[in-house]
């Protein structure tokens, strides 16, 4: 019999959508995801907005090795103190709700975390920190977002900190990315730190928790380049996670306690 696979959770979006002869709210999530999960040896297990989540995390938690919080819609700013601004779109409160209690209780836990673009986003705004609404408004530029809905033409180099997390999940200093976002980090959260910036304008493209075991977030999308690495450092920090979680004799409900606070 072969070895369990670890069981990465991904938070997907809530969206209307078509299929078939039907077209109803879905919970949505691109196969792009599933498939880099799958490539770096994970389980993926799809985890829609769950009002009980909010309250009660470890429902879902107790079932996993990793959290990936994907890329999707914009979070909203009432989540972090301020007033939408004119193009912050796409709000939608329940996935930011159930995301963020997602996201500190599994740092909580030391669980494996992984935030891509929104998910980075979230990591930051879960810990008290704020977001740059439009970034073409303080940058002159709409470089990170170039063609909306594709990553045609998306490439840019970000720089990541020597000896980060960010650098030894890419397995370089100077990464090539893809790219599809108009907002960023502002203010960062208590206990996190950026640990990559683009080579375009230096807006924080890495961001991290320095004494956990693996809580990264990236603003680009690795999901979209099948040679990145950072999947596979996500799995390999989950199956460690797993295996302590064995070692303790009670599977996940007991988990190593937080290390400061992040």
């Amino acid at each position: 019999m072969s070895e369990r696979r670890p069981v990465i959770g991904i938070c997907t979006a809530l969206a209307r959508a078509r299929w078939g002869v039907w077209e109803r709210d879905a919970a949505l999530l691109a196969v792009s995801y599933i498939a880099a999960i799958q490539r770096a040896g994970g389980l993926a297990v799809m985890i829609p907005p769950d009002g009980r989540l909010e309250d009660d995390p470890d429902e879902i938690l107790d079932l996993l090795d990793g959290l990936i919080l994907a890329g999707g819609n914009d979070i909203d700013p009432a989540c972090y103190g301020e007033d939408p601004h004119p193009e912050t779109h796409h709000i939608v409160p329940e996935r930011d709700r159930s995301e963020l209690a997602l996201a500190r209780r599994a740092i909580e836990r030391d669980m494996p975390v992984l935030g891509i673009c929104r998910g980075m986003q979230l990591i930051n705004v879960a810990f008290g920190g704020t977001l740059s609404q439009h970034l073409p408004d303080e940058l002159g530029h709409e470089e990170h977002r170039r063609t909306p809905g594709s990553f045609d033409n998306a490439d840019h180099d970000v720089r990541l900190a020597p000896g980060s997390l960010a650098a030894r999940a890419a397995g370089e200093e100077l990464h090539g990315t893809k790219s599809h976002h108009h907002q960023g980090v502002a203010i960062v959260g208590a206990g996190l730190e950026v640990t990559g910036h683009s080579v375009l304008d230096d807006v924080p493209e890495a961001l991290e928790g320095p004494g956990r075991r693996f809580v990264l977030g990236v603003q680009w999308h690795p999901e979209a380049d099948e040679r990145s690495r950072v999947f596979g450092a996500l799995v390999e920090q989950a199956a460690g996670y797993r295996v302590d979680a064995q070692a303790s004799g009670n599977g996940h409900r007991v988990y190593r306690s937080a290390r400061g606070s992040a």
